[in-house]
């Protein structure tokens, strides 16, 4: 048995980010949980949106359906104000869910959890310390819980983030080959990721920016922490 933990600090990361992956963890039976820090309220709102949080979350909804989440969590913290203090919070509660949520499952059991990379992919501080605080909440656990086996951390190679970016906030040139463990080529699930992108239609301006990388926008690589 698989248990398979995202962590993730907006609702729709997990579509802009590892969605291959997801798409393959679940289509092989792990049993899937999505955690949001955030509602993203104060994305990109194309439609000037009185409530965009709610709306975000109930496209979020929507997707962790799409991808066969066996449950899905929304922390509650504000969008785009996350920092030290909140790190260690979210750290102690994503510890009280993996340990809640697990409880019960066989002592042979695989728990992973997934997030963005620690340098925030794009440099967001949200994503940062969702990566963080998963982390953290890792080591913590591991240390009384041999059935915690990886982190797996979401990153950009240097083939598509050649040098750093500073179009928008500071984001760090991509991994090279030798610092990145795993690559998941999901160009077969092309049509699913779509129409999981398409889910979050208040963000399609991200989309559109993430689709602009061609077939590398259905590939997914990572960083391996055990």
């Amino acid at each position: 048995m698989k248990i398979l933990f995202g962590i993730f600090a907006h609702p729709d990361d997990e579509t802009f980010g590892p969605c291959a992956a997801l798409l393959r963890e679940a289509k092989a039976g792990t049993q899937l949980h999505l955690i949001t820090l955030t509602g993203g309220e104060n994305g990109t709102n194309l439609d000037a949106e009185q409530d965009l949080g709610s709306i975000r979350l109930k496209e979020w909804a929507a997707a962790c359906d799409m991808l066969g989440a066996t449950t899905k969590t929304h922390l509650g913290y504000v969008d785009g104000q996350l920092g030290n203090l909140a790190m260690i919070d979210i750290a102690a509660k994503l510890e009280e869910i993996i340990k809640n949520t697990t409880a019960n499952a066989p002592a042979d059991t695989e728990i992973e959890l997934m997030t963005l990379d620690m340098n925030g992919m794009t440099g967001h501080i949200d994503h940062i310390v969702a990566a963080r605080a998963t982390v953290l909440a890792f080591r913590r656990l591991k240390a009384t819980d041999k059935r915690l086996t990886r982190v797996r951390l979401n990153c950009l190679p240097d083939t598509v983030v050649p040098t750093a970016n500073v179009d928008w906030i500071y984001q760090d040139a991509g991994r090279t080959a030798s610092e990145i463990n795993e690559t998941i080529n999901g160009l077969d699930l092309k049509d699913e990721i779509i129409k999981l992108m398409e889910t979050h239609r208040s963000q399609r301006a991200d989309m559109e920016h993430v689709l602009a990388r061609g077939d590398e926008a259905f590939i997914n690589y990572f960083i391996d922490l055990t």
